[in-house]
């Protein structure tokens, strides 16, 4: 049986297309975990969450506050299975960090992902500036951040749910985040300059923020502004990969 605070999923139908889609609500505390889950994956529902790509802003699920993993689910075959579409959708669009709601699941659940491979695609100055480094994938289920610096660092972030802009965010330089990961085991991670500033983004996720929350709006800018005027307009974000 589900503990009180989760909030689950529910169909409603549109009243402009006549299908259905995907709101935030809760069910009633009789209605199983497992049971819920499996509604998200019946052949029944298309276009749905766990979703194949990343939610953008204006979805309401975006600005909700996530609900913890109940303890008794925390290994079971649902949330890994939740993780690992995290991990690919994190993996299909290379990108560094992702939080559930992201896939439309409105749970505490974050994954993030430096790879090497980074480095060679950005300039030495900028990597060094913005005090980049490797991260393996790390998946937290339920995370507790702690700031451990709180010496402020003002960089350019972007979000694969507020594609094709950017902006610049102050952000601690130093954190520890506490969680379960992939198999429910109790851990810890220290993390510093820009992994630092994942993980706090993402953490920002399961709160209902977003980074245009915390920016220097002087500084929003959409990333492909040269492309607009030196192809007089005929330029167009992807949402799908």
């Amino acid at each position: 049986m589900l503990l009180r605070q989760l909030k689950l999923l529910k169909l409603v139908k549109s009243h402009s297309h006549g299908h259905f889609r995907y709101l935030s609500s809760t069910t009633p505390a009789c209605q199983s975990f497992k049971k819920w889950y499996q509604q998200l994956w019946t052949t029944e529902r298309t276009n749905l969450p766990p979703y194949g790509h990343f939610t953008q802003v204006g979805d309401p699920v975006l600005r909700q506050q996530a609900a913890l993993v109940p303890p008794e689910h925390l290994d079971s075959p649902e949330i890994k299975a939740i993780v690992e579409q995290m991990i690919k959708v994190l993996r299909k669009y290379n990108c560094v960090g992702i939080a559930a709601p992201q896939i439309g699941v409105s749970l505490r659940i974050i994954a993030m992902e430096f790879k090497k491979e980074i480095r060679k695609e950005l300039p030495e100055f900028t990597y060094q500036a913005r005090l980049m480094s490797e991260l393996p994938l790390t998946v937290l289920i339920n995370p507790e951040l702690t700031v451990t610096s709180y010496v402020k660092l003002k960089h350019p972030e972007g979000c694969m749910s507020v594609r094709g802009y950017s902006g610049e965010v102050e952000r601690y330089e130093a954190v520890n985040l506490n969680g379960h990961d992939r198999l429910g085991v109790k851990t810890q991670i220290s993390l510093t300059g820009w992994n630092a500033r994942i993980a706090q983004h993402e953490m920002d996720h399961l709160d209902g923020k977003l980074y245009t929350d915390r920016m220097d709006r002087s500084t929003f800018t959409c990333t492909c502004w040269e492309a607009v005027n030196t192809k007089s307009g005929r330029v167009e974000i992807p949402f799908y990969k």
